[in-house]
């Protein structure tokens, strides 16, 4: 045998365990769950065909559905918001000043928390009776809100967590970028006379256009994926106000042990995310520099 042969052999046997990962883990699964999809099928028994039904129900049958899809909507309200929040701490924290490591890690440190741990946190200082947030209102004479045993509340905490929770990774992401702008380009803006908020404008928000696609596209794909605060904090209600897609998809298939409909359900959602990113990636052409 040749050693161009044998190194061929090497390498294909080096990438035969990723790639029968994915088939067995990833992709046999996959086509198992189109196919559950078009049936009804308990996880017990054998799955019986029913066509589209499944479909039929999820768009015409079933408005808990279209209710559950609009607070996931209304939950990635937390998005701008905290890239922009997160945008602003890390042109904080880009500047030369006593500390800077310890503020960094200090921001970071909830995204390397446990989401089970953080979340029990901000539980307790939602808490209506002694919780940490009626309390401050309190000093200013604001009375304290049910904040998550209420329908007009439940969610805008959600969303003031979800805020929170992000802060820290994006915060990194726009630091690495905001530190990859060339000196040379603030330089020559300067030299044409722009002022500090024209550089930021002109200058910095192009260069960390990238930067910011890929934020807004995971940030998306994270918020309608999102789930374990919410089965944690509020466990969907009150009245199912707190109830997302993917914890309605989760109640459906292993509290109901519909995996049929919860199947059709996640190909849905996952149909849905492939349009929005696919959006976002044409409009991104109009704002996105690569160069």
């Amino acid at each position: 045998m040749s050693n161009k042969r044998k190194m061929y052999l090497w390498a294909y046997a080096f990438i035969s365990a990723p790639i029968l990962g994915f088939l067995l883990f990833a992709m046999i699964p996959i086509c198992f769950s189109v196919y559950v999809s078009f049936t009804k099928y308990s996880g017990y028994h054998a799955p019986e065909l029913t066509g589209a039904d499944n479909y039929a129900r999820l768009l015409a049958r079933d408005p808990l559905f279209w209710k559950t899809l609009k607070n996931t909507l209304y939950s990635a309200l937390s998005i701008p918001f905290g890239m922009i929040l997160s945008l602003a701490i890390a042109i904080a924290l880009n500047q030369k000043i006593v500390g800077i490591r310890l503020f960094r890690t200090a921001f970071f440190l909830p995204t390397i928390s446990s989401v089970v741990a953080m979340t029990l946190l901000w539980k307790w200082i939602f808490n209506a009776d002694y919780g940490l947030l009626n309390i401050f209102l309190g000093w200013f004479g604001i009375a304290g809100l049910a904040w998550l045993s209420s329908e007009d509340w439940a969610m805008p905490a959600m969303i003031l967590q979800g805020i929170w929770s992000g802060l820290g990774f994006n915060m990194v992401l726009y630091l690495a970028a905001l530190q990859g702008v060339s000196r040379s380009l603030y330089e020559a803006a300067e030299i044409d006379g722009a002022n500090a908020w024209q550089r930021f404008v002109r200058v910095t928000i192009p260069c960390i256009s990238p930067t910011t696609l890929y934020i807004l596209i995971t940030s998306i794909i994270g918020a309608m994926q999102d789930f374990p605060r919410f089965q944690i904090m509020t466990e969907g209600g009150p009245n199912y106000s707190t109830t997302t897609i993917v914890y309605y998809l989760f109640q459906n298939a292993f509290r109901y042990m519909e995996m049929g409909y919860a199947s059709a359900m996640a190909w849905m959602l996952g149909l849905l995310l492939m349009a929005i990113t696919l959006l976002n990636f044409w409009l991104s052409r109009r704002w996105v520099h690569y160069e």
